[in-house]
This record gives C-alpha cells, structure tokens and sequence, in this order.
C-alpha cells in the first residue's frame, strides 16, 4: 500500500496529454506575463503594503519585498525548467505527481484547492470593498445588506459575488476572451501605479525612513511572511503551460519577465508610501488611495482606487483560471470525479469545473468573512514551492537527458536555496495560520483516502495489468 501512494506517473503518459490537444493553445510569452501582471500585482501591493509597514517592518518592508523577490526568483527558475520539462496543465500538482509521487502530487494539489479558492475569495472581498468605497465617494450608498457578509452586519456581500460570476463567465467562454481582457486591465492597473508613483514622488520625506527598521532584522522576516502573498501567482501561470503556443519557450520568458517586473514595482510603491506618510499611519486596506489623500489629491485618489478595481479583477481571474486548470489534471488522473473531466465543445474550456468553482467561491466569498482564513493562501503556495524544489532534482535524476527548453543554472545550489528559504518563511508564518493548513492537510488526506487512491487511474492500470 505505501509504495502504491508513492507511485509516479511516467513521462510519457504526462506528454500523452499533451496530443489530446481537448485545450486551446492561445497564449503566447507576451500573454504569459501579462497574465503575470494580472495574477501577481493585486491584493500585495494595494492592500498589504500598508499594514505590512505599519505592523512588521516599517520602511525595511522594501527588505521584506527583496527577501521574498530573492526567495520566488529561486522557485521561478526551478517552475521554469518544470514548465518547459513538463508542459501540461497542473502547475505544481503535476510536477509533484511525476516527481514525488502521487500521496505528494495529491496533498500539493489539495494545498493549490486551499490557495486559490480562498484566495480568490479574499481578492473579491477586497474588489468589493474598493468598488463600495468608490461608489460611496460618488454619493452613492450601497445598503450594508448587500455589501457586507453576515458576520460583519449583512446579509451578502453582492458586489463580491458579482465579481466572481463575471470572472467565471470570461473564463467559460475561453482562455483568449479572457487574456484579452486580462490584457486591458493589466495596461490600467500599470498605468495606475506609475499614476501613484508620479504624484506621490514630490512630496518623499526623507526623514520619514527613519528609523529604517524600527522593528528590527525579525520585523523585516515577518513581514516578508505576510508579503509572500503579494506574489502568490507566479506558480500559477505554469498551469497554462497545455495552453501555450509554444510552452517551451514562451513559459519561461512570461514567468522570469512577471517576477522582475512585479519585484520593481513593489519597491518602488514601497518606497513612495512609506516617504510620504510616516509609516506607523499606514495602517489601512487601501494605502495608495489613503497616501495620495494625506497630501490632499483627492482626485487622484479616486483614480488609483479604480486602478485597484482593475488590479484586482485581474488577480480574481487568474486564481480562478489557476484553480480549474488544477483540479482539472487531478480529474483526468481520476484522483477527482471524472465527470469534472469535460470540456466545452465550442469554447473549449474546462467549463463544468470552471462552473463549480466558480460557485464555491461565490458563496464563500458572499456569506463568508475570509480574513479568517487568507493566511492559508500562503501556506499551502510556499508547500507547494517546497515540493517543486525537491521535485526538480528527483527529474533531473530521472530523465537527465531528456530535453529541455529551459534549464535551470547550477540547479543543484538554486533548488536547496528555494527550498531552505521557503522553509524558513513558512515557520515565520503564525501558529493559527499553520494550525488550519494541518487541518486542511488531515481533511484532504482522508479524502484522497477513501476516494483519490481507490479511483487513481495508476491504480486502475496496476490493476488491469
């Protein structure tokens, strides 16, 4: 029985998937890290930046950024070669499955359920939140009913809701509609933050940086825990890797070019924030919007709040991309119900699973206050990380001369680095946080359990054979 759980799905039967060709190849490396943008910048940097300052870092949050940038560039590159090695749908799932084992692939896909429901819900929270505020500044009042989940006063957060119905739909219909859109909101969402960086730029206080780590080298550690969900998303675009014209060229470039973009951006907000407004009053959901009307543009508030609108549509359909193409592989390898296995005949997408996620995270995200529970979102990403940086080597090992479109560079100091980083951000995380990952973990085993590892299709085949 153990050695059943440890059994790894050979290269070929992963490549096989490849020629059913059932998914639209659409996406090019310019879409890639688009889709980057789109998924990476969000919720980071529009809402965490503040509270990470006040709370963590202070101006050395721009150490948090750097920490975690250092940390995911280690991963990103071990995710590259993995995308253009294995260029299937699955992200992490599939690669811990070829690599680990199933029991490995299985509890590093149920870790991606967790990461990408909640965290879609806990982005469309946020979108709501934005889009209330907005509307509010415009003299229009929502009632509380609508726009607030029953623990906090309401009855349903709808505008949330909205958002997620929306998502799904561009996501139905098909992976180029949706990049298109995509497209258009990551050139508003960019625009917008070189909007915030021009007009807050002027008005930079030196003095304000000071002290530069007011809670010391461990405040910058900290905060670099809580930030490592500004970039959640970069694991996610490899799950596009069976919709990539050319996955072997076009995945490395779009994942690489994401991350240095996105690390940029983030230190120069940072810095711009923490200049402004000394940093102990950064403590808000809304920091880019609250720093532009400290020093009295009013109006260009109003304007970065509706790029954040923008940023977060963006993250909010990308999570959910991410998360049908996962549970997607994890149906076709019957470890889920294969009735979530089809796809649309005209549209091509995956649109029975899209339907249901996007529902669950509609009603979690509608009658559910997910600040409970966001934490978890970086949980179960940075164990999935782990296993990607392990897995790359057991690869590595068991098909050293199979072709690559890229290679990791001294692969066998990069992957223990990401490893051993990723460790140590996941024992900086809180003792609630990991009490709740380990209970997500418990219930996905007794799943996989009494379901996953009876209607594996390996085991169906070790069966037959």
């Amino acid at each position: 029985m153990f050695m059943n759980i440890l059994r790894r799905k050979s290269f070929d039967d992963l490549l096989a998937h490849t020629q059913e060709k059932k998914l639209n190849k659409a996406l090019g490396a310019f879409d890639i890290t688009l889709m980057g943008l789109g998924i990476i910048i969000g919720t980071g940097i529009f809402v965490l930046t503040g509270i990470g300052a006040a709370k963590y870092a202070g101006p050395g949050l721009m150490l948090s950024f750097v920490f975690a940038a250092i940390t995911c560039a280690f991963v990103c590159l071990a995710y590259s070669e993995l995308a253009s090695f294995l260029p299937v749908s699955g992200s992490s799932y599939t690669y811990a499955y070829a690599s680990l084992g199933e029991i490995f692939g299985w509890w590093v896909g149920w870790s991606l359920i967790l990461e990408y429901s909640v965290g879609a819900s806990a982005v469309a929270g946020g979108w709501s939140a934005y889009f209330v505020g907005i509307l509010h500044s415009c003299g229009i009042d929502l009632p509380k009913a609508l726009t607030a989940v029953p623990a906090d006063g309401g009855l349903i957060n709808l505008p949330a809701v909205l958002i997620v119905v929306l998502a799904t739909a561009l996501l139905v219909v098909g992976v180029r509609e949706s990049a298109h859109v995509n497209r258009i909101l990551v050139y508003v969402k960019i625009g917008t933050i070189f909007l915030f960086l021009f007009l807050a730029a002027p008005h930079i206080e030196p003095m304000n940086w000071q002290p530069f780590l007011p809670y010391g080298i461990h405040g910058v550690f900290a905060g670099t825990a809580v930030l490592f969900f500004a970039y959640l998303g970069f694991d996610a675009l490899s799950t596009a890797a069976e919709e990539t014209k050319n996955p072997k060229h076009d995945m490395p470039i779009g994942i690489i070019s994401a991350l240095a973009i996105c690390t940029a951006l983030y230190i120069a907000v940072c810095a711009a924030m923490t200049g402004v407004v000394p940093y102990p009053m950064l403590d808000t959901a809304a920091p880019a919007s609250f720093v532009l009307e400290y020093i009295g543009l009013h109006l260009g508030s109003a304007i970065v709040g509706t790029g954040a609108i923008c940023g977060l549509s963006t993250v909010v359909l990308g999570m959910l991309f991410a998360q049908s193409r996962a549970l997607y592989s994890m149906s076709r390898d019957g470890l889920m119900p294969m009735s979530l296995y089809k796809v649309h005949p005209k549209f091509h997408t995956p649109y029975i699973i899209q339907i249901v996620i996007g529902v669950i995270v509609a009603c979690i995200t509608g009658f559910t206050p997910i600040h409970i529970v966001a934490e978890t979102c970086s949980a179960g990403t940075i164990f999935a990380f782990l296993c990607s940086c392990v897995g790359i080597l057991v690869l590595r090992r068991l098909y050293p001369d199979h072709p690559r479109g890229f290679r990791c560079p001294a692969v066998h100091v990069i992957a223990p680095l990401g490893f051993i980083c990723c460790a140590f951000i996941f024992s900086e995380l809180s003792p609630h946080t990991l009490m709740l990952f380990t209970g997500w973990t418990i219930l996905g085993l007794i799943i996989y359990m009494v379901y996953g590892r009876k209607h594996s299709l390996l085991q169906k085949e070790s069966s037959n054979s």
